[in-house]
């Protein structure tokens, strides 16, 4: 059994926290003696340090599955900034010469930060097995699920790395996985883990739908929100294409606010700027989609909106739980018009391959061809679905068991959006049906709770607001150029 009296001086020495949050702790000992652990804390309560601590107390190198690089970089960023140094990531963005005197150099760090699909490499696995990894983390877990609405065929695969790095404690983490995702995710790590399940409701956030008539009625709520409520924004979109439109039409609206768009489709150089450029208060409102706010450590984002309806609840409860950080009044309001709910839709169905798409692609590789111009997504599912299927030999019934598997994810997906769906119509309090699914019961509402209970948007104004500030910085022609493109 580990020693876990000196923890909270711990706490103080490495992170400069006098205390822990709710269920950090547990986590944390539960990790020291041993044992392997499935844990939900809400998005925003200090995940990280769960395992981050564990790591720097214990002997050993521990090593972190994360989704994004965005993520990786900016938790390696922040620990080095609290004077930790050995820390790494392993990502696409660090050049050749840099990743092998990193890998040559594994056994000096502490943590190690890497994605699914690097640990798919040979490389970097031989070198992993020769140091000693103490903790095998897995973050953002539900991605491992079937049922996860961030499934990634790449997490499937995590029990063998498990084995290869021969069985260290391991630790999942996530904060919107629901009793069937929980047992989903030990049933695909193939472990017995004990199950340390906190409530992931956050009771400083009040929730907001607003239904509008038309987009340009959606567009003229937004500014109305924003000029009334000078606070810092994200606005959640479902296209790039709106978020660009929309980030322009505020920057000329505002023009004393600084206003930037990001979504996946960007440089990786320039989205690495403006989450920076956020994070530090150097801008007021980003218009982004799903692809900007995780590994965002930002403590006083007060307002999150979303311009269109999220596919599913749990996305939903990631992004709004980016707000209020600091335990502060926030507000997460969602714009909601008629018909919305075609876009989540039609974004599935890009998501997995049609029947044309599969027949072709089993063809080409059953013949022993490389198959070139489907999504990454496609390819991704397809690879991976080939190779859990590998002992089928017939043609005609791999095509038919890829496509029963296709069919289940495509209606996992689609009660996802209806269950979406439910919720904004719902006519009770919108907190409780919310969380409904992951846990029984919320916490109560420290400010207001919803529009159904006690919350009138169109009447709500921020107490504390920024001051409007022209800001300038040695960057500020490059974020122009970035604002402006076209």
């Amino acid at each position: 059994m580990a020693n876990h009296s000196k923890l909270e001086e711990q706490l103080r020495t490495y992170f400069n926290h006098s205390q822990f949050r709710e269920g950090q702790k547990e986590i944390i000992q539960s990790v020291l003696d041993g044992r392997h652990t499935l844990a939900t804390l809400p998005t925003g309560s200090g995940k990280s340090i769960t395992y981050q601590l564990p790591a720097l107390i214990a002997e050993g190198v521990t090593v972190v599955v994360s989704p994004l690089i965005s993520l990786m970089v900016d938790q390696v960023k922040i620990l080095k900034s609290k004077g930790i140094k050995k820390v790494a990531a392993i990502n696409s963005l660090v050049d050749e010469k840099a990743k092998q005197k990193l890998l040559n150099n594994l056994n000096k760090y502490k943590l190690i930060y890497c994605s699914p699909e690097m640990l798919q490499q040979e490389r970097v696995m031989k070198r992993l097995r020769q140091v000693n990894v103490s903790y095998f983390v897995v973050d953002e877990a539900h991605c491992i699920s079937q049922w996860g609405h961030e499934f990634r065929t790449d997490y499937m695969k995590l029990h063998t790395i498990f084995k290869q790095l021969k069985e260290p404690t391991v630790l999942a983490l996530s904060a919107t996985a629901t009793p069937q995702v929980q047992d989903d995710i030990i049933k695909h790590l193939q472990i017995k883990m004990d199950k340390i399940i906190h409530p992931v409701d956050r009771p400083n956030i009040t929730f907001s739908l607003k239904k509008v008539e038309g987009q340009q009625h959606k567009e003229d709520s937004l500014k109305d929100l924003l000029h009334n409520n000078h606070v810092p924004t994200m606005v959640y979109f479902s296209s790039r294409q709106v978020s660009e439109e929309v980030a322009r039409k505020l920057q000329k609206q505002f023009p004393k606010r600084k206003v930037a768009y990001y979504h996946g489709g960007m440089d990786q150089d320039d989205r690495l700027l403006i989450q920076q450029q956020f994070m530090y208060d150097q801008l007021d409102v980003i218009c982004c989609t799903s692809a900007f706010g995780m590994g965002v450590d930002k403590a006083n984002i007060r307002l999150i909106v979303h311009y269109h309806m999220p596919s599913n609840l749990e996305s939903y409860i990631q992004e709004v739980g980016r707000a209020g950080r600091d335990g502060e009044h926030s507000v997460a309001t969602l714009f909601y018009q008629p018909g919305d709910e075609t876009i989540p839709f039609q974004l599935i169905s890009q998501e997995l391959p049609d029947d044309d798409e599969l027949e072709w692609f089993i063809s080409e590789r059953l013949n022993g061809n490389e198959v070139e111009g489907l999504s990454e997504t496609k390819e991704r599912f397809l690879k991976y679905q080939l190779e859990l299927n590998s002992s089928i030999q017939n043609h005609h019934d791999m095509i038919n068991a890829l496509k029963r598997v296709r069919d289940d994810r495509l209606q996992a997906k689609r009660e996802s959006i209806l269950k979406m769906l439910n919720w904004l119509h719902y006519s009770g309090c919108r907190r409780e049906a919310l969380y409904h699914s992951f846990q029984d019961g919320v916490k109560n509402a420290t400010t207001y709770c919803c529009d159904h209970c006690d919350f009138n948007l169109d009447n709500w104004v921020f107490q504390n607001q920024m001051s409007d500030h022209k800001i300038t910085f040695y960057w500020e022609n490059r974020l122009n150029a970035i604002f402006n493109r076209r």
